[in-house]
């Protein structure tokens, strides 16, 4: 009987390995001799699955979008409210965990990737448009359980408070910030919201 390969995966195994590269060296290093030597296979593997290096970094960025949405809507599931809801996504996409220490180091690899790249770039600006919508939704939520001041509109507090956790990532992976402080700044944020 033949044996049966699970080829996402096979794919998700390379994209990974592109991650930890990706997360150490930069993109600049990724290619596909490095990956297949990082997953442990032949580049011919490596090619099997993907026939370039832009193709794999291109499903790489796809998984890692996904890989984020999944914690966040895990996250989301355990809150007990609106606000709580808000919260959780909030930290979820800042770097305070191993998982997502590497992700956010990627993903910043990836952006700079974007700026010169238009299919890459509009999958950023999709991803961050859903990630406002998401917040906006909670923070809608929130107001007409009272959670929220009236007077504040819920769109505009959303981008506030996205721009909020960009400007935490950097400090967060520089080591200039503690997971810790960026919490609790995120927190006081959220308690002057009411």
């Amino acid at each position: 009987m033949p044996k049966l390969v699970d080829h996402d995966q096979r794919r998700r195994e390379m994209a990974e390995a592109l991650w930890r590269i990706a997360a150490q060296e930069g993109l600049e290093a990724v290619s596909l001799n490095r990956v297949a030597d990082e997953a442990g296979v032949s580049k011919g593997r490596v090619q099997h699955y993907f026939a370039s290096r832009d193709a794999l970094l291109a499903y790489t960025a796809e998984h890692l979008i996904d890989r984020v949405t999944g914690r966040m809507k895990a996250a989301v599931a355990a809150a007990p409210d609106a606000l709580a809801a808000v919260r959780s996504v909030l930290l979820e996409v800042l770097p305070l965990t191993e998982d997502s220490i590497v992700d956010t180091r990627v993903g910043a690899a990836f952006l700079i990737r974007a700026l010169g790249d238009d299919a890459l770039r509009a999958r950023y600006r999709r991803r961050n448009a859903q990630f406002l919508t998401l917040l906006t939704t909670y923070l809608t939520a929130a107001r007409d359980a009272g959670r929220l001041g009236r007077r504040r509109e819920p769109g505009a507090l959303a981008v506030e408070l996205f721009a909020l956790v960009n400007g935490l990532k950097e400090p967060l992976l520089l080591g200039e910030l503690s997971p810790s402080l960026a919490t609790a700044i995120v927190d006081d944020a959220l308690a002057r919201l009411g």
